[in-house]
């Protein structure tokens, strides 16, 4: 057995674990808790057949590869390592604010349409979809389903979701963290990404600009 299988199996053994104290702890908590860890599993889903099959692709060209990956940790750690690590152990109980009983459902409000926005633009995006801003081979211009009126459909779908997280998590430092470490990424990744497209698409891709918005639908008058 390879060190890399036992480092999988250690971390394995460690989020199953965690994942079980925020079951236990979910009186504690509140019920947004589940709700939360409902989300992160449904993402997880929708995303992990997508990234497994496009891992076949053939890659032309990447683009700010070392400063995405960081700026992807920052958002693995703020938008799912903190989370988990305060409802499953309570830490930092000094950011705990107190919270109505209704409150999680102001989050289940956004995470509904956030996840099926989530769903629906892998879906369209197929296997032009990838986790850092890359071109494969045969890389087409989709501008149909949701992206027929959003440029960043998948984008809107994660702002949904990590704004749902403060409503869903009763405390400020690890139900917050995601959305700021979500808006420096979004706020770097955004212009490369869309300057890779029109470097490949040129004149097309601009004028799929002055058609659609970028987070919101936009309609022709």
């Amino acid at each position: 057995m390879n060190l890399q299988v036992i480092f999988r199996a250690i971390m394995m053994v460690i989020m199953v674990s965690l994942l079980g104290l925020i079951l236990w702890r979910w009186r504690e908590n509140g019920w947004g808790s589940i709700v939360w860890l409902a989300s992160v599993v449904l993402m997880m889903v929708i995303r992990t057949p997508h990234e497994r099959r496009n891992k076949e692709n053939e890659i032309s060209e990447q683009f700010a590869v070392s400063t995405e990956r960081a700026l992807l940790l920052l958002v693995g750690i703020g938008g799912t390592g903190l989370p988990i690590l305060y409802l499953a152990t309570g830490w930092p109980g000094f950011a705990d604010v107190q919270a109505p009983l209704w409150l999680p459902v102001i989050g289940l409000l956004l995470l509904i349409p956030g996840l099926w926005l989530f769903w629906r633009s892998h879906a369209d995006l197929g296997r032009n979809w990838s986790v850092t801003t890359e071109l494969r081979e045969e890389h087409t211009l989709i501008s149909n389903g949701v992206y027929k009126r959003i440029r960043h459909p998948m984008y809107s779908a994660i702002w949904l979701i990590f704004l749902a997280y403060p409503f869903l998590i009763h405390n400020w430092i690890a139900g917050s963290t995601a959305i700021v470490a979500y808006g420096i990424l979004y706020v770097v990744r955004v212009p490369i990404e869309e300057a890779m497209m029109r470097q490949q698409f040129g004149q097309a891709y601009i004028d799929y600009m002055s058609k659609t918005g970028r987070l919101w639908p936009r309609f022709e008058k």
